[in-house]
């Protein structure tokens, strides 16, 4: 069965050393129409189900490949004598993790949800509450799940790879780097590779950003020649990273605006130019692109298979 999904492309931003260590990102996926399931509970399904992924480390994201459902079957439905009456509801609930682009099946588990509640919706609401993140068959299913996409990882990594540098043969940098940068740290030798492949792409990026935004600051000095004038170009001479081919002339620009303004002005010109990039600060920078890339896509449609 293929589903059609649209979402807008975003990079996980919980990504972070404690939170994500090792950058593995699934997207929540509820196929649509979810049959006797009241609108509300099915949000909060979708919650429930990105709470799962964080509480168990991994990153939540939209429109990534790799995607964590679930389906929900109403066991017993029964409805107290009491006044007012009570709408009592066991669930089965079943997880499952997969691709969803190739629609394969990574691992699934169930579980039994009850709840009880003054309406239907309280009853469904209540039980998918009760569920817990980190029961010992849903922790289970996430050790399976991040296996076979590390394994996913290893067996494509080549053409991974080969994906990201054809992005950068039609100059899309960021979409190259984004997509390296997808790759888990825990897949150590392609995570390195990707490292290796990713700076001399981020390379010729900064060196384009660099002819772009000298041109912007000498366009704005040039034509203002005042304090406010110098502020703005400063605040665009101070983005370009040291590592460009053209530094040594947005030095010349900077250190050419900051004689004048004091001749002009009388006073100090503040903004400082970036003179190297440690390493970790470079790799941060990768992830800061692949993140910017993201939140920048128009929405896209993807089309999920799954037969789960």
């Amino acid at each position: 069965m293929t589903i059609l999904f649209c979402s807008q492309l975003v990079v996980s931003q919980n990504n972070s050393k404690t939170g994500n260590p090792d950058n593995i990102i699934l997207t929540v996926y509820i196929p649509q129409p979810v049959e006797g399931l009241p609108e509300i509970a099915v949000s909060n399904l979708e919650n429930k189900l990105n709470k799962i992924i964080t509480t168990n480390g991994l990153g939540a994201a939209y429109n990534q490949r790799f995607i964590l459902s679930a389906k929900v079957n109403l066991l017993t439905k029964d409805v107290t004598a009491t006044a007012p009456p009570m709408y009592a509801y066991t669930l089965d609930v079943t997880f499952y993790i997969g691709d969803g682009l190739d629609g394969k099946l990574f691992a699934s588990t169930s579980t039994t949800a009850k709840g009880v509640g003054e309406t239907e919706t309280k009853a469904y609401l209540n039980a998918i509450r009760g569920i817990k993140e980190k029961n010992t068959s849903i922790q289970k299913l996430i050790e399976t799940g991040k296996q076979k996409i590390l394994d996913y990882y290893r067996t494509n990594c080549d053409l991974i790879i080969k994906e990201a540098q054809t992005y950068s043969s039609v100059n899309n940098y960021e979409a190259a780097i984004a997509s390296l940068m997808a790759v888990p740290m825990a897949s150590t030798d392609c995570y390195n590779k990707a490292l290796d492949v990713t700076y001399p792409i981020y390379k010729k990026m900064i060196n384009r950003d660099c002819k772009i935004k000298l041109n912007q600051a000498s366009a704005i000095w040039n034509a203002g020649q005042s304090y406010q004038s110098a502020s703005d170009a400063g605040a665009i001479l101070a983005g370009i990273d040291p590592e460009a081919d053209c530094f040594d002339n947005v030095k010349t620009l900077y250190g050419e605006i900051k004689h004048r303004v004091l001749e002009i002005d009388k006073r100090e010109w503040n903004y400082i130019l970036k003179e190297q990039m440690q390493e970790s600060e470079r790799i941060e920078a990768y992830r800061a692109i692949g993140v910017a890339y993201g939140s920048h896509q128009q929405p896209t449609t993807i089309y999920y298979k799954t037969a789960w």
